[in-house]
């Protein structure tokens, strides 16, 4: 019987296979760490397979390098030896729900999360950390020192002292920056659909940084645009320089050639542009242009107006945007406007006959979204406390990301933060199905970090996060048509080690004392429906699906998504039970290895599903 791997796909290995697939003359062999044969990649060869002229060596090239980048690759490459463990206590609704909430660090959750959300998720927004020159809570292993960075970029020696006049200091933030950054875009972009969207929230500290590093990652063609979010209400008069009044959100797709934006709703303001100077019966409409810049062939011809006066041509530089032929047509259809017939006419464009909905533009108005202020508001209203409450300082206007999803969502679409905060996006996706009757769900992933200061009682960010999920779906559920189905609750998960004992020792180092250990593969303080994640995870099921939990032939067995997977961790399994299970002819199905009573019993379960059900796929754990 097969067994799990049990913990995050080793992205390195399928990059690897994807090579050997497209280029096996490049693949050798080389010796790992610990001695062993291993595949590798021949990387002269495949610079020179990807080369159309001779490749005599490394050359330079425009691409954006920091101190750390390789490491910072790795770190998005290697495989986590961790899982996510259910917190009912913490969750809301946890049968139910299709909702993900994620407390630890997100560049585990993203690697936990790969299989189960593979091109599943249409819009991911962030407001990551602002790189302001102070530490990160995000300090992976490969962020250098200051101390660190000068030396390496030649602005100190071994002991510290001055090379140059002037230390670039703030390139070591630049660096840290990257590096926390880099894996976790680079992990982000694989959960993305094909016609899914990123959202990045930047201020002017790092968008230059951002911008290059998500071309390497996404590659540049799939830029789609930056919206400046003009984000106070009023002038920051305590500015040393210049009251910066606005920040930006960076937008780049999976595919630009496949994403496209969806319409936002016309305004009251801009329908009331719409008039019928001439009670025309099929309604109001709005004069467009007859002349454009856009050089066309037939676009030049004399115009006699109805009060006689000729027209010889388009303003220079112009021309009029339709032929002679289609103007008499416009014209005799009454889609001609002639004023009091002696000015140059224009084009009837009705309201009843344009698109239902605008282009969405690359400015977006406080006014329109929402302010820092607004979002302070917002925020302190939710929570019920003061203005002056010290729990949460930056958090993002909930208009600013409802805005994002309906220009980058469907009704279903699943709508990810892995930098949740204090739980903008989630609230967004609540508000958005309230508004169309959608059924959008969220994952939001935030580290527990814990407050320097006060906290309103909250003991870290993510506790703080969750509890305003639950105020804004308990405030916004009873607005809920009854025929519409509201999903206000969410599954909560730590980020915690592998639930897998480690039972590999050397043979000296067996004692009698630690038989008892070494018999089973599950930490003793698991249960069985740590267990069940742990395998959805490595099956890349997706944690939110329905689960029951039965009693058969005594044993308690989980039952997912009426037979998707049917999965008993207990122990002493018996034939009856195998059996029972197998009739059931689940898609999947999963026993603890340890559970057999011997190993004929184990042999005997691969042979009745073989021949109840041979298209089961059988694994153990």
């Amino acid at each position: 019987m097969d067994k799990l791997k049990m913990h995050s796909p080793d992205l390195t290995e399928q990059n690897v296979d994807k090579i050997a697939e497209l280029f096996p003359t490049v693949l050798t062999e080389s010796i790992d760490g610990d001695g062993n044969l291993v595949r590798a990649v021949d990387f002269d060869l495949l610079r020179q397979e990807l080369s159309g002229q001779v490749v005599d060596g490394p050359k330079e090239r425009y691409q954006i390098d920091w101190p750390g980048k390789r490491e910072a690759l790795f770190a998005a490459n290697a495989p986590v030896a961790k899982t996510l463990r259910p917190v009912r206590d913490e969750s809301m609704d946890f049968d139910n729900t299709q909702n993900l909430f994620v407390e630890g660090d997100n560049l585990d959750a993203l690697k936990l999360l790969q299989e189960s959300y593979l091109g599943k998720v249409k819009l991911i927004y962030i407001d990551p950390p602002y790189n302001t020159g102070n530490d990160f809570v995000y300090n992976d292993d490969f962020a250098e020192t200051t101390e660190e960075y000068l030396r390496r970029t030649g602005q100190s020696d071994e002991l510290g002292g001055r090379l140059v006049a002037n230390l670039e200091t703030n390139g070591r933030y630049h660096s840290d920056w990257l590096s926390m950054m880099y894996p976790r875009l680079k992990l982000a972009r694989s959960l993305l659909s094909a016609d899914g969207l990123l959202a990045v929230s930047i201020d002017d500290h790092e968008i230059a940084s951002l911008r290059m590093l998500l071309a390497e990652i996404f590659g540049a063609g799939n830029y789609i645009a930056t919206i400046v979010w003009h984000k106070m209400d009023s002038p920051k008069n305590s500015a040393r320089h210049l009251s910066e009044d606005h920040e930006y959100v960076v937008l780049i797709a999976r595919d630009a050639e496949t994403w496209r934006p969806n319409l936002l709703p016309r305004t009251d303001e801009m329908v009331a542009r719409y008039k019928n100077q001439d009670d025309d019966p099929r309604g109001p409409w709005l004069l467009g242009d007859l002349a454009a810049r856009n050089r066309y062939e037939q676009g030049v011809y004399p115009i006699t107006t109805p009060a006689g006066r000729v027209i010889d041509g388009p303003p220079p530089g112009n021309y009029w945007r339709v032929s002679r032929r289609k103007f008499d047509e416009l014209d005799e259809d009454g889609r001609i406007w002639w004023g009091d017939g002696s000015v140059r006419p224009g084009i009837k464009r009705f309201l009843a006959e344009v698109r239902d909905g605008v282009i969405p533009q690359t400015y977006w108005h406080w006014r329109e979204v929402g302010s820092t202020r607004n979002a302070k508001q917002q925020f302190h209203k939710r929570m019920e406390a003061a203005a002056g409450g010290n729990f949460f300082v930056t958090p993002k206007p909930v208009g600013l990301i409802l805005r994002l999803i309906k220009i980058a969502s469907d009704k279903d679409s699943v709508v990810m933060d892995f930098f949740a905060g204090s739980g903008t996006s989630a609230e967004a996706v609540f508000q958005s199905n309230v508004d169309d009757g959608g059924q959008r769900r969220f994952i939001s992933v935030q580290y527990p970090e814990p407050f320097v200061e006060g906290g309103s009682g909250y003991e870290t960010i993510a506790h703080l996060c969750r509890d305003r999920i639950r105020r804004a779906a308990a405030e916004m559920s009873p607005s809920v048509d009854e025929a519409t189905r509201f999903d206000g609750g969410f599954r909560s998960f730590q980020i915690d080690t592998t639930n897998m004992a480690d039972v590999l020792s050397a043979p000296d180092a067996l004692t009698q004392d630690r038989l008892d250990f070494q018999t089973g593969n599950v930490k003793p303080d698991r249960t069985g429906e740590d267990l069940l994640f742990q395998v959805l995870l490595d099956w890349g099921l997706e944690p939110t699906m329905p689960i029951s939990v039965e009693q058969i032939a005594a044993h308690e067995v989980f039952v997912v998504e009426d037979g998707a997977l049917v999965a008993c961790f207990d122990d002493q399994l018996t034939p009856p039970l195998v059996r029972e299970i197998a009739k059931r002819e689940p898609l999947r199905a999963v026993f603890r290895d340890s559970g057999f009573r011997s190993d004929a019993d184990r042999i005997n379960a691969e042979q009745v599903f073989a021949e109840v059900s041979p298209g089961t796929d059988l694994k153990a754990i």
